[in-house]
């Protein structure tokens, strides 16, 4: 296999087929690193500021000294490791559907990976994020029914385009309030959305949360030639 492109890892799985793979960028000579489910991308190290400026946006609107953040969807660990750059965190909980992207970010596989498994804030937990909080037991299989300062997900590429049906429940109100009861009060719900924003969403966020925003992110996007742009939601518990 060319030293410009590499298969780490490929494995079957109930969603198919997953595929992590390191290729060299031909304009800049670094190492992107890609993650796919079937023929879609779930991730690329090319593009990174979205899921950065989702952790930084999230924890800039928190109160709380000292907050417990629970990241919903970990792929390349990007947002994850933005979490834990903010010295004041107290823990980060990972919640991610696929246990062989965290074996991969364990085995190293992923830079990101030795960051997160050497912070002791943080914990990578396999399970469907959405199946949790539908089970009303939360997050967190060691403390049922614990609350957090800020919930930030980056799992479907929008409110409107899913990685599987069954995710649906989650963007409307039943499921927006099931999330506010895993919010400390002031608590901070962040998501990232490929798409720009969407202004039926904003307002099912607004029946149930307060101070609810759409940020768009900017980005260079060489394939293109041109900037792209992500959207970041924001709302609180109030």
């Amino acid at each position: 296999m060319s030293a410009r492109f590499q298969e780490l890892d490929y494995r079957q799985t109930p969603l198919g087929e997953l595929t992590l793979r390191r290729r060299r960028d031909p304009g800049s000579g670094a190492d992107v690193h890609e993650i796919k489910l079937n023929d879609e991308f779930l991730m690329s190290s090319l593009f990174t500021v979205a899921e950065v400026e989702l952790a930084h946006l999230a924890l800039a609107e928190l109160a709380a000294e000292r907050p417990q953040v629970v990241v919903g969807g970990l792929g390349l660990g990007y947002t994850a490791q933005t979490v834990l750059e903010h010295q004041n965190v107290d823990s980060l909980l990972v919640v991610d559907a696929l246990a062989e992207v965290i074996e991969w970010h364990q085995q190293g596989l992923i830079p990101a990976g030795k960051t997160l498994s050497a912070d002791p804030r943080c914990r990578l937990v396999h399970g469907d994020f959405f199946a949790l909080l539908r089970s009303g037991q939360g997050f967190d299989p060691e403390a049922p029914g614990r609350r957090f300062d800020a919930i930030v997900v980056d799992i479907d590429h929008s409110p409107r385009h899913l990685l599987h049906p069954d995710n649906a429940d989650f963007y409307e109100p039943e499921g927006m309030r099931r999330l506010a009861g895993l919010l400390s009060p002031g608590g901070v719900f962040a998501l990232w959305s490929n798409d720009p924003p969407d202004d039926e969403y904003t307002a099912t966020l607004a029946t149930v949360f307060t101070d609810v925003r759409a940020e768009v992110v900017s980005f260079p996007n060489p394939l293109q030639g041109k900037d792209s742009t992500n959207t970041v939601y924001l709302a609180k518990r109030g």
